[in-house]
This record gives C-alpha cells, sequence and structure tokens, in this order.
C-alpha cells in the first residue's frame, strides 16, 4: 500500500529542495530551502546547508559566530504563513474551522471558488485525501500558477486529487461537475451570494455550505440571499480569534499581541430538492427588510408579534468592488515578482500550462 501524497516528505532524514524553518535563541523564524553546498547567511553568521542534509529534525546547528539555530520541518501551518503569495492566505486558525465545521471528510468531493495562494487548497487536500476529489476554481490565472506551484511544494508535485480550473465558478461549475454530485462548497470570493444557484445545482440534500467573507456587509448580504433562496437552511456565522500566552517561570499571562479578526465564517447546508426551508420566526431588528425605516418609526406595518422575516434588502446596484469592503489589492509587480521567484524554484516545470483554462482567461482586473 503506497503512502499517502506528501506523506514521505513529512519524515525521514532532511533531503536537498526540502523547506527547513530555523529558529534562532530570540525565537526568530527563517524558513530555508536546502541545496547542496548551499548557505544561510544572518548578521550574526553564516550557516551552511551541508550540516542539515542527510540528517534528521530536531537538530540544533551553530554558525559562524555561535549562534544556535533549532532545525525542523515547517508544520503546514507555518508553510501557510511564509510561503510565497499573490492573494492573501486564509489564516490557519480559519483553514481548520472550514474543515471541521465543513465536515470535509477523506474521500469527499469539494469543489473550492477563490484559490488565491493555495493556502486553504492545501488543507481541503490534507482532508479529502488521495481518494477524494477537490475542484478549485480561480478567475485569475496568475494566482493560479502561484496556487499550483506552492501546493505542489508543499506535497513535493502534483496531487492526485486535485483539479485547478481558472474561469467564473458559475460558467466553470455547470459544465464541469454533474447536479448533486459535489459533498461541499467552499466560497472564498469577493461576492459569494452571485454563486447560490450554481452551489446549490451541484450539491448533493445535506451538502454543506462554506462561505468566508472579510467584512460585516459582505456576512449581512449572504445571510440575507441565503434566506430568500428558499433552497438552504438558516445559516450560521462566526469568527475564531487566536490570542498567545506568554510562559515564562511565574510570568504566565496573555500575551500583548493576539491575531484578531481575519474574516468571517458562514456555514448553511443544501435542502432537499422541491422541500422548502422552514420559515424562521424572530422578533425583526429596527430596519430590518420587513418594513421601511418610516413605517418603523410610525409603527405602521408593523408585525403584532413574532413574525417571519424574509427578503433580501441589499439592492443588487452596491459596490462590492475590493476597494469598497477595505481590501488592499494586490499589484501586478508583486504577483509577477512572485511568479518569477516560484519558476526559479520549480525548474523544468511549465507555468499556467499546470492550470486547466475554462472559457479563456479573465483580465486580471478582474479580481479573484
Amino acid at each position: 500500500m503506497s503512502a499517502p501524497t506528501g506523506a514521505a516528505l513529512r519524515r525521514g532524514p532532511l533531503r536537498e529542495g526540502e523547506r527547513v524553518q530555523l529558529t534562532d535563541p530570540r525565537g526568530r523564524l527563517h524558513t530555508i530551502t536546502l541545496r547542496a553546498g548551499g548557505q544561510f547567511h544572518t548578521h550574526r553568521g553564516v550557516l551552511a546547508h551541508d550540516d542539515l542534509l542527510g540528517g534528521p529534525e530536531g537538530v540544533v546547528v551553530t554558525s559562524t559566530s555561535g549562534v544556535e539555530h533549532l532545525a525542523l520541518r515547517p508544520l503546514l501551518a507555518d508553510h501557510v504563513l511564509s510561503m510565497p503569495r499573490g492573494a492573501a492566505v486564509v489564516y490557519p486558525k480559519d483553514a481548520g474551522q472550514v474543515v471541521a465545521m465543513a465536515d470535509v471528510f477523506p474521500g469527499a468531493r469539494v469543489v473550492e471558488a477563490g484559490v488565491g495562494s493555495g493556502a486553504l487548497s492545501m488543507s481541503l487536500l490534507r482532508a479529502v485525501g488521495d481518494d477524494g476529489c477537490l475542484h478549485s476554481v480561480e478567475r485569475r490565472a496568475d494566482f493560479a500558477e502561484i496556487a499550483v506551484a506552492n501546493v505542489e511544494g508543499f506535497f513535493g508535485g502534483p496531487h492526485p486529487a486535485w483539479r485547478v480550473s481558472v474561469g467564473d465558478l458559475v460558467d466553470v461549475l455547470p459544465a464541469a461537475e454533474e447536479p448533486g454530485s459535489v459533498d461541499r462548497v467552499v466560497l472564498d470570493m469577493l461576492a459569494p451570494w452571485e454563486c447560490l444557484d450554481a452551489a446549490a445545482t451541484a450539491l448533493v440534500p445535506g451538502g454543506v455550505l462554506i462561505a468566508y467573507v472579510a467584512t460585516a456587509t459582505q456576512l449581512s448580504r449572504m445571510a440575507e440571499d441565503l434566506r430568500a433562496d428558499g433552497r438552504w437552511t438558516e445559516p450560521s456565522a462566526w469568527e475564531s480569534m487566536v490570542r498567545g500566552w506568554h510562559l515564562e517561570g511565574l510570568a504566565v499571562r496573555p500575551q500583548h499581541r493576539m491575531v484578531g479578526h481575519t474574516g468571517f465564517l458562514l456555514t448553511t447546508r443544501r435542502m432537499a430538492e422541491g422541500v422548502a426551508a422552514p420559515q424562521r420566526r424572530r422578533r425583526p431588528a429596527k430596519g430590518s427588510s420587513v418594513a421601511t425605516p418610516e413605517a418603523t418609526r410610525t409603527g405602521e406595518d408593523a408585525p403584532a408579534g413574532d413574525e417571519p422575516v424574509g427578503g433580501s434588502a441589499w439592492a443588487d446596484e452596491q459596490d462590492w468592488s475590493p476597494e469598497a469592503v477595505g481590501e488592499r489589492a494586490v499589484s501586478p509587480r508583486k504577483v509577477r515578482r512572485v511568479r518569477r521567484d516560484l519558476a526559479a524554484q520549480r525548474p523544468g516545470r511549465a507555468e499556467v500550462g499546470d492550470v486547466a483554462a475554462e472559457d479563456g482567461d479573465p483580465d486580471p482586473a478582474d479580481g479573484g
């Protein structure tokens, strides 16, 4: 029985081409790629790569100035935070929540929209395993190329369960997946509500849809459109925050810095075909979609008791550009530099040929 993809790279002696994480006495991390005869230069001496090649993990190597460094293979979370990136990555704390709360299981058929730099794809591939299927759809060909390089660099080559398409999910999904054949849909994109119909068609009854959005306005729009659609269970939303602790003798306290808000996660499940979701009965807040602001002030048309709330209060002409929701645009110059650096790390491999294009390459200005 062959080992799962990438498992051989997680054990055994350190080999040429592997990434190694070095930790200095002050806790600073440095990630290097081992090369025969290579050197790692710091302001406090030089470390020879040959001192690590062929040896085990968990060793301490000393620089020419006597500074010790602990050498270990980077964990998936370490790899994600140190790898080259074009688009912003999904943080490990959120990727773990996606895998757990969407119940991504070995052998699952998963569709992911918005590949970015490939961070979430790595966690999803780990979860579905070699016998599952992950179909990742990305609008931007340059982002898809960066993601392919990062994922193949982590797994040591192409993953048998992974397929990448360049295009818009609403165009790619109906042609690529049979209706009712997908177990999970993961949407990491600017306007996930635009893909609700395509996701509902592809998902099996009871399948999970999980969306990752950055702002409260996106979260609200997604929740209201799900309710208005009628084919989904009542959505649940949350965010996670990670606060480390300082551990030194009796000085045990929370660290002064923490990873706070990165994004919101929203989950819902597909109802069986032809079955309407039960209306949730709750008392609407002032200014909700059931009454106009004038009616709210005067009391006109207000429900007498707990009444069902439905419909979306969001106008279709809202500006959902990256700038409007506060996202920092990725400069074309940075993307070109990352692609060049990744190509240099993967000699002999094609670049955009690794990615299956759907309906041609979109304009990079479209976002992803």
